[in-house]
């Protein structure tokens, strides 16, 4: 925790006061651009990845980068899609895995998860990915990882706000797999990756 604390006190005296101009305007106004939606991966952070500044995302993250089809009722992943789409009029969303996840590694490799068991029920929503990635012989976890994002994109689409601006013309849904030891990011349909430096 004191690697926490000490990184605080850099940003309120070194970082903070350098974009002090940034954080006003922030603190009148939030207008992100864009929703990523990413895996809960300590190594994977959007705002690094993207280069984007504080306010410029609006980051939902969650275990596998996991996107549940839409259902009525309560759920924070619902209401954080709903939230950026229907009120702050974000006009794209990137769902984005990457490589070596641990949630995709262990559904490829038929882990047990019977001690996490909230784990496995929250798995669930890539059954279908798992299904159709089967037969994908020793680039299973790398295909299923990538069958992984196009499955979000696709229960994304099933969210009402979605749907709505996407028929309005004012959003565009793109899916990424961000490569941790090289640094590049292939687009979901597009065999070629944005390169490293």
């Amino acid at each position: 925790m004191q690697d926490l604390s000490d990184g605080v006190a850099r940003f309120q005296h070194e970082v903070f006061p350098a974009k002090a101009r940034l954080f006003a305007g922030l603190a009148e106004l939030h207008r992100p651009s864009t929703l990523f939606i990413g895996c809960s991966d300590a190594r994977v952070v959007p705002e690094l990845i993207t280069q984007s500044e504080p306010g410029e995302l609006f980051v939902v993250r969650t275990a596998g980068n996991l996107v549940p089809a839409y259902a009525p009722g309560p759920d924070g992943v619902t209401a954080s899609i709903e939230y950026a789409v229907a009120v702050l009029g974000v006009t794209g969303v990137v769902v984005c895995g990457h490589s070596a996840c641990g949630a995709m590694t262990a559904l490829a490799e038929g882990a047990d998860l019977s001690g996490a068991a909230s784990v496995a029920g929250w798995l669930r929503h890539a059954d279908a990915s798992v299904a159709r990635t089967a037969g994908a012989g020793p680039d299973r976890v790398a295909a299923l990882i990538r069958e992984n994002v196009a499955a979000q994109l696709a229960n994304l689409a099933t969210h009402p706000s979605v749907a709505r601006a996407r028929a309005e013309g004012r959003l565009t849904l793109r899916g990424w797999v961000y490569d941790i030891p090289t640094g590049g990011v292939a687009e979901v349909g597009d065999p070629t990756a944005v390169p490293a430096g």
